[in-house]
C-alpha cells in the first residue's frame, strides 16, 4: 500500500509543499488505522500551506480527514474493520464547554494532518461518518459544517420560524443554511454573483441580497424581517461585514463571529451591540459529540454536502490556488 503524505516545508508557501511517503504506525491501545480517501479545504488550511500561517517545522497538512477503518487498537469499541470514518477538528474536546485554546492540538496546524493515504490515531480523532455518503462528501464535516451546526444548534438552538442571516458561498455559509432549512427556519444569503444567488435560491434561500448592488444589506435586512431583524448571523466576513451584520440582527439577536474573510482588525460599534443587547460568539468549530449529533440528523434527514470541485492529493497547490480565486460554491476537496 503507497503511503504518500503532502508534506509543508517551514514556514509554508505554495513553493515549499512536497510529494513525501509517511507510513503508518500498528494502532496502540485506544487508537484506530485509517486509509484516507478525501480531504477538504479550509480557509484555515490554506493560511498553513499558503504560508500566511506558515508551520514552525515541516506538517502534514490538512485538518479534514475521511476514511475508512483499517486496524484496531486494544480496547476500542466504537469503530470496527470497514467503518467509514471522519476526522474531529480538536481531538481533545471531547464534549461540554470550549476547553482548548488555539491550535496546538489541531491536525494540519500544531500536530500533522490528514493530507496522506493513512494514519494511526487516537480514536477521538475520528467519529463515524454518514451512511451512504462518499468519502469525498464526508471530508467537508471537520471544519466547515461542524462550525455551522454547532453556531445554529449548539450556541443558539435554532427553532423552527428563527431567521438566519448567511454570508458568502463558501463552506460554513452553504451548510448553515442547509442546516437552518432543516430546522424549519428563514434563511437570508448575501453574494456578490447573480449566479450564485441563483443557486442560493436553488438550496432553499427565502431571500437573496447582492451585497455589492446594496452596500447598506443591513438595513434591508431589517427591513425584509418586517422590522424585527433577524435570530442569528452567520459572520463570516469579520471587520468589514460586522457593522451591517449588527444592523441586520434583531434585539437581543445572536452573531456568530467566525470569519476573517475580511481582515483581521476593524471598528467595533459598542453602541450599536449595547442598545441592541446583541450576543456576539466566537466560534472555533466544535467538539467531537456535537459532530456526532450533527451526523445523526444528516442521517435522519437524508441532507448531502455541496462539494465545488475535487482534484487529486497530489495538485493540492493548484486546489488552494482555485480557493484564492473565490469562484467555488460550497466545498474544495482533495481525492487520494
Amino acid at each position: 500500500m503507497g503511503n504518500k503524505a503532502i508534506i509543508v516545508q517551514t514556514g509554508g508557501g505554495y513553493d515549499k509543499v512536497v510529494v513525501g511517503q509517511h507510513d503508518a504506525v500498528a494502532p496502540e491501545a485506544g487508537e484506530i488505522t485509517v486509509r484516507l480517501h478525501a480531504n477538504s479545504l479550509n480557509y484555515h488550511d490554506f493560511a498553513v500551506v499558503s504560508g500566511m500561517w506558515g508551520p514552525v517545522e515541516p506538517r502534514i497538512p490538512m485538518a479534514d480527514g475521511a476514511g475508512e477503518v483499517i486496524a484496531i487498537g486494544e480496547g476500542v469499541a466504537e469503530f470496527a474493520v470497514g467503518d467509514h470514518v471522519v476526522s474531529t477538528f480538536f481531538p481533545t474536546w471531547i464534549s461540554g464547554e470550549p476547553l482548548v485554546e488555539g491550535f496546538a492540538t489541531v491536525p494540519g496546524d500544531g500536530v500533522d494532518g490528514y493530507a496522506r493515504e493513512t494514519v494511526t490515531a487516537s480514536a477521538n480523532a475520528f467519529t463515524l461518518a454518514p451512511k451512504d455518503w462518499s468519502h469525498a462528501e464526508a471530508s467537508t464535516l471537520t471544519t466547515a459544517a461542524l462550525t455551522s451546526w454547532r453556531a445554529l444548534m449548539s450556541d443558539d438552538q435554532l427553532k423552527p420560524g428563527d431567521s438566519v442571516l448567511v454570508q458568502g458561498t463558501g463552506g460554513v455559509s452553504i451548510f448553515a443554511l442547509q442546516f437552518a432549512k432543516m430546522a424549519g427556519a428563514t434563511v437570508i444569503a448575501t453574494s456578490s454573483s447573480d449566479e450564485k444567488m441563483e443557486r442560493l435560491r436553488a438550496l432553499g434561500a427565502d431571500h437573496v441580497i447582492n451585497y455589492r448592488s446594496n452596500p447598506n444589506w443591513g438595513e434591508t435586512i431589517h427591513k425584509l424581517t418586517g422590522g424585527r431583524g433577524v435570530d442569528h448571523v452567520i459572520e463570516v466576513g469579520g471587520p468589514a461585514t460586522l457593522e451591517q451584520s449588527m444592523i441586520a440582527a434583531r434585539v437581543g439577536g445572536h452573531i456568530s463571529v467566525i470569519g476573517i474573510l475580511t481582515g483581521l482588525g476593524g471598528q467595533l460599534n459598542i453602541v450599536a451591540a449595547l442598545v441592541k443587547q446583541l450576543r456576539l460568539q466566537g466560534v472555533l468549530v466544535g467538539n467531537r459529540s456535537q459532530q456526532q449529533d450533527m451526523v445523526r440528523a444528516i442521517d435522519a434527514c437524508d441532507m448531502k454536502p455541496v462539494i465545488d470541485k475535487t482534484f487529486p492529493l497530489e495538485d493540492i497547490v493548484a486546489a488552494f490556488r482555485y480557493q484564492e480565486t473565490n469562484r467555488h460554491f460550497g466545498k474544495i476537496c482533495l481525492e487520494m
